[in-house]
């Protein structure tokens, strides 16, 4: 065989190894799983099912420990034609103000900086005596009210206000990460809408750092 020859003939077993590793590996390829693609919560968006509603619980307070943290309510908008969710609450706000009150409680109340404290609804507005405090989301950061409460043996905190998905829930969140128990009525927790109440709720009653000590309950079913 001729030099030629024998090149001629290498090259075609080369080629044919070649095609031969490159079908094999498509073939594994072909036997492979199909990666699993990474999941994306906007195309699984409307598929989502809500959760089964957390369980709520009776709750007895006891007046000289409990603090009860009304927030936000603002008459600028918490009316029938703004934020009807919010003005349908005021009525059980101001009953549940009026107990607190009558018990010893002490009641704080919370306005927004984008609030006067003279916005607050006059039917669940501070009284003599009584805290005020200018603050956004959580109600414990940035001023003393911690420091306040534990000098003063307090170690619940009863929350209403709105929005559900804004004080009230990061208030529960900062309440938990002080080491106070935080009693939330779901009838008391306005948001513009539904879903952001159930969002609220749902985190409260679920989420890591503040479910360990936060309980889900309703005006009817709170005794002093």
């Amino acid at each position: 065989m001729t030099r030629e020859e024998i090149v001629t003939t290498s090259l075609k077993t080369a080629g044919r190894v070649v095609i031969i590793v490159a079908l094999a590996s498509a073939a594994a390829a072909m036997a492979l799983p199909a990666r699993a693609q990474a999941p994306d919560i906007l195309q699984e968006w409307d598929t989502i099912k809500a959760p089964p509603p957390p369980p709520i619980k009776p709750v007895t307070l006891d007046p000289a420990k409990t603090v009860l943290i009304s927030m936000d309510f603002n008459q600028r908008n918490c009316i029938p034609a703004q934020r009807s969710r919010c003005a349908f609450v005021l009525p059980k706000v101001k009953t549940l103000i009026a107990a607190a009150r009558a018990k010893g409680m002490m009641v704080v109340h919370t306005y927004t900086p984008n609030m006067q404290k003279s916005d607050i609804v006059k039917d669940v507005a501070p009284v003599e005596g009584e805290l005020v405090l200018q603050v956004r989301g959580d109600k414990f950061f940035g001023n003393e009210l911690e420091k306040i409460l534990k000098a003063k043996g307090i170690t619940t905190a009863l929350l209403v206000g709105t929005s559900a998905n804004g004080a009230v829930l990061f208030t529960a969140i900062g309440a938990s990460q002080r080491g106070f128990k935080a009693i939330v009525p779901i009838d008391t927790m306005p948001a513009d809408t539904a879903y952001q109440e159930q969002l609220a709720i749902w985190e409260i009653a679920n989420g890591p750092g503040v479910r360990e000590d936060s309980t889900l309950t309703k005006t009817d079913m709170l005794k002093f």
